[in-house]
């Protein structure tokens, strides 16, 4: 599912303009991430930026906020660069060209990634389609690997990954010591079982458990989550 115009308060991004769709997993993931009350103002890093989507919605969101967008994929990076120098949050957001798994030295209150979900697939004639959604250039093992090594005392490693990775990610998390914070159900009905989870883990085991919700594209809970972002709703 994508969409085709996406508004930033007075920025709008055109989906028109972008080799990189637009798609509901970014937007819920942008809409859904958090950062930990007492890391504010916070550093935060959108790693995979694509068309620097995320990023923006963190800025948004978060007024005094920094992030750093990376990106392997230099055309994503042009493209994101774009995005944020058309758009009021510029000041506070910088891309670059880079690996998560090559950062170091750095930390983060908070990370947020929308990996790649295809991990024993034959990768496709479009390479760039190739990079931003095949696990062989960022697998759930080395994201959580990475948000371990780079995330701040209390920090938040948030992603969205389809149902039938969820068990992967967990244990990827898990086997890296990151705990499980937050945890949503995606669907597309609510008769239907969940298409995609939105997932928050803390290098800090929670003191109040894991919070659990369900989420049905759609609903009222749905609007209100995404109304500062869609010009429909």
């Amino acid at each position: 599912m994508s969409n085709s115009y996406f508004s930033f308060k007075q920025f709008t991004l055109h989906q028109e303009q972008c080799a990189m769709k637009v798609g509901t997993d970014g937007t819920l993931l942008g809409a859904w991430a958090g950062v930990p009350l007492f890391a504010r103002p916070a550093e935060i890093l959108d790693a995979g930026t694509g068309t620097g989507l995320i990023a923006l919605m963190m800025a948004q969101r978060f007024a005094e906020a920094t992030i750093r967008a990376i990106d392997i994929d230099a055309g994503a990076v042009a493209q994101a660069t774009g995005n944020i120098l058309s758009s009021p949050f510029s000041g506070r957001i910088t891309v670059e060209q880079k690996s998560l798994q090559s950062m170091n030295g750095m930390r983060f209150n908070a990370i947020v990634c929308n990996p790649p979900y295809f991990v024993d697939s034959l990768t496709c004639p479009d390479n760039r389609r190739t990079l931003a959604r095949h696990a062989a250039t960022l697998s759930y093992d080395e994201l959580a690997a990475a948000a371990i090594r780079l995330l701040a005392d209390g920090g938040e490693l948030s992603v969205i990954v389809p149902s039938e990775c969820l068990g992967h990610m967990n244990s990827a998390a898990a086997i890296s010591g990151l705990f499980p914070k937050r945890i949503c159900s995606v669907k597309t009905t609510e008769r239907k079982p969940a298409k995609r989870y939105l997932l928050a883990y803390s290098n800090q085991r929670p003191e109040t458990g894991v919070e659990e919700a369900e989420l049905v594209i759609g609903s009222g809970e749905y609007n209100r989550l995404m109304r500062d972002f869609y010009l429909k709703l």
